[in-house]
């Protein structure tokens, strides 16, 4: 989908950002709990197949990073709000890898919409790295958003569906519960 197909599909009241940071599965399980946040998909961006697979993603040679697209209601939640959580749910001091994932496809990046969110963007790393929250700078890429491509039905909502999973045990469950410990008074009631 290109920028233009994607700001197309929205309503007037609604934003659309596209991060990645690391494995879609995680991004999305956590960014699903945020009030204002109204959808979330797992796909591909910025690499140059058209409609790659999560096959050829994962030979780390189309240059795509795993995302998540997300659209959210800025009367609700703000772009500079869903950043502060993104910075704080992965490790962005990280070269192509987030924890045992390693590859281009798992680097820590932010695919700006528009120049407003280029700046806020830019702002939020500058914050994170003046105040030390993390013990090495922030490698987060920051580019202009291109395509994005959804990824595989099994992909949608993995945390959700295989909770179960080995790796959702070890790898997600832990994150989120972090998250929602963390974010408590910024998730949706259920």
């Amino acid at each position: 989908m290109s920028l233009a197909q994607s700001q197309l599909n929205l309503s007037k009241d609604k934003e659309m950002t596209t991060l990645g940071g690391g494995c879609f599965w995680c991004t999305e399980a956590v960014f699903t709990e945020l009030k204002g946040v109204e959808k979330v998909e797992s796909g591909y961006s910025g690499g140059t197949v058209v409609n790659p697979t999560y096959r050829q993603v994962c030979t780390d040679t189309t240059g795509h990073a795993e995302v998540v697209q997300i659209t959210f209601d800025p009367k609700v939640i703000s772009f500079r709000e869903i950043l502060r959580v993104f910075f704080t749910v992965h490790d962005p001091t990280t070269l192509n890898r987030q924890g045992p994932d390693v590859g281009t496809q798992y680097r820590s990046v932010i695919f700006y919409h528009d120049d407003e969110q280029k700046e806020i963007a830019q702002q939020v790393m500058e914050e994170i790295n003046a105040a030390k929250m993390w013990s090495r700078q922030v490698v987060t890429e920051v580019i202009p958003f291109k395509a994005f491509y959804k990824a595989e039905d099994y992909h949608q909502e993995y945390f959700k569906q295989n909770a179960e999973q080995p790796y959702c045990q070890m790898i997600i469950a832990p994150k989120v519960a972090k998250f929602r410990k963390h974010y408590l008074s910024m998730l949706k009631k259920e």
